[in-house]
């Protein structure tokens, strides 16, 4: 039996990061995916707290060199890797400087929400996934969770539709409780436009505003399938999950693990 091919774009792995249920998370259950037998690809933003030295990144060249340009600028795309040999995992992280480099996840040293988040968002998903098409890797699910990764399965379903990688995955959207506060500007939602991703796809959910809850419902609207991280999350997310009728996994109290990997299961089954 052909083992599945689980792609996780996460916003934060533990170790890496301060130990919060999100990076733990993001270390656990890929973790537990690969060790029940699944091919696995793992993606982290390289967040400025990431210590290279200490966790032994390095730079894969042959994966780096690309420039992505939002808003009329180009940004140089760096890949790195690392590994944890603990949990025999490898890492692909994505890096820029002027979105990652010294700079913390979601706020500065101060607290303040950086004005450029959505920006990051937009760097980091299509870092991914033009990574994954450098890899040659065509995964059968796709997991993403948290803030960073909401517009993945946007460039997924519209960009890259017909990308041999994607084009018959099935996407997973985790959504979770609200992870930060600002509104990231509804006029900077058009910088989402990227090939056949365009905002007049989006503008139903964002021309008003653009904060974390519209964030995520865009995840949903071109997901195959919608995680409850926990009984947090906003009841409007989940009330626009519904109404598309999307297949939901509600949170799960205690081990996640088994349940997830049945939800997989139950989106793409096997020939």
């Amino acid at each position: 039996m052909k083992s599945k091919k689980i792609l996780f774009i996460t916003t934060e792995i533990d170790p890496f990061v301060p130990e919060t249920p999100t990076s733990l998370k993001g270390r656990i259950l890929p973790q537990f995916i690969q060790e029940a037998g699944y091919e696995i690809r793992t993606f982290s933003p390289k967040w400025g707290n990431i210590n290279e030295r200490r966790n032994q990144l390095h730079e894969v060249i042959r994966l780096s060199g690309m420039n992505l340009i939002i808003d009329d600028t180009d940004h140089p795309l760096i890949i790195k890797v690392a590994s944890l040999p603990m949990a025999k995992m490898q890492i692909y992280f994505i890096d820029n400087d002027d979105y990652f480099m010294k700079r913390g996840i979601l706020t500065d040293k101060e607290g303040k929400e950086y004005a450029d988040n959505g920006e990051r968002a937009i760097f980091y998903a299509r870092g991914v996934l033009e990574t994954v098409k450098k890899l040659r890797w065509t995964p059968d699910i796709i997991h993403c969770h948290g803030w960073a990764t909401a517009l993945a399965p946007f460039y997924i379903k519209q960009a890259y539709a017909d990308e041999p990688s994607f084009r018959d995955a099935k996407v997973v959207m985790e959504v979770s409780a609200k992870e930060f506060n600002s509104d990231l500007g509804a006029e900077n939602a058009q910088f989402v436009e990227y090939k056949d991703a365009h905002y007049d796809d989006i503008k139903d959910i964002c021309a008003d505003s653009y904060g974390h809850t519209e964030l995520e419902k865009i995840a949903v609207k071109f997901s195959d399938g919608v995680i409850i991280e926990d009984n947090n999350v906003d009841p409007a997310i989940i009330e626009y999950a519904k109404s598309l009728s999307i297949p939901v996994l509600n949170p799960v109290e205690g081990d996640f693990k088994e349940a997830y990997s049945a939800f997989y299961d139950s989106l793409c089954p096997e020939e």
